[in-house]
């Protein structure tokens, strides 16, 4: 499994061009907190990274709602450890991909694109939630590459399905939907399937196999043979010692 996920971005921003030097100054936090407020389609808070330096330059109060965080004891490190160990190639990934796409465009087009993508995020309650994870440029130099960052829970909206990634143009910019990626960083480590997740949940809740075949309507024998290959996949020992995994390393 990945597990330095804050070096390795930091090495895929450390790519991004220094030649252009532009602000936009257009851009006022207070205005884009009054859109939010109307146009957000969940709880959400919002963010200043400066991506040149790996640093959170703010985060709003907003963020102890959504995950259970103290605003003072947020920072990059923190955020990548949190991000489902499942979906950290796809973190990774887009990442990559956007510092490649931001390449291909200069000057005034750095604020014309929107960066749109989802993952999982651990709560501070152990529980994970999926975010939608928005953010534009909003200053781009040979010291400072800014971006305001908004990311809102939409666990009620999308779950279970694979993170996409689109770059949403404005002001007449093209944009690009569910851009498909390269793919440089992988898992390592025991992929389980849908269905041996919402097994492994229910398991989880104290269910034997028999509640679980009810619960989800399969039978037990398909209960077991599902058990039986989650056994495999994760060299656990035991049903108890596999759930322990799974919370450690949030398969569920």
């Amino acid at each position: 499994m990945l597990t330095d996920v804050y070096s390795e971005l930091r090495k895929i921003w450390a790519r991004i061009n220094t030649d252009e030097n532009v602000t936009d100054l257009n851009f006022d936090i207070r205005l884009h907190k009054k859109l939010l407020d109307i146009f957000q389609v969940g709880n959400y808070y919002y963010m200043v990274n400066n991506v040149r330096q790996s640093r959170l330059e703010l985060v709003s109060p907003e963020i102890e709602q959504v995950l259970g965080y103290p605003t003072g004891s947020f920072d990059l490190a923190l955020f990548s450890d949190l991000v489902h160990p499942a979906d950290m190639p796809y973190f990774l990934n887009f990442e990559a991909a956007v510092e490649r796409f931001f390449a291909s465009v200069s000057g005034e087009q750095l604020f014309r694109y929107k960066v749109q993508y989802d993952h999982r995020i651990r709560h501070a309650n152990g529980h994970y939630i999926r975010i939608l994870n928005q953010y534009i440029i909003i200053q781009h130099d040979a010291k400072n590459v800014r971006t305001f960052v908004v990311q809102t829970d939409i666990s009620h909206i999308k779950q279970d399905l694979k993170p996409v990634l689109s770059f949403i143009g404005i002001d007449g910019e093209p944009s690009y939907m569910d851009v498909d990626v390269q793919d440089i960083f992988r898992i390592n480590g025991p992929v389980l399937t849908g269905r041996e997740r919402d097994v492994l949940r229910e398991l989880a809740n104290g269910h034997n196999s028999l509640e679980v075949s009810r619960i989800l309507s399969i039978s037990k024998h398909t209960v077991d043979s599902h058990r039986k290959n989650m056994l495999r996949k994760t060299n656990a020992g035991s049903t108890g010692e596999m759930i322990r995994m799974a919370y450690d390393k949030g398969w569920i």
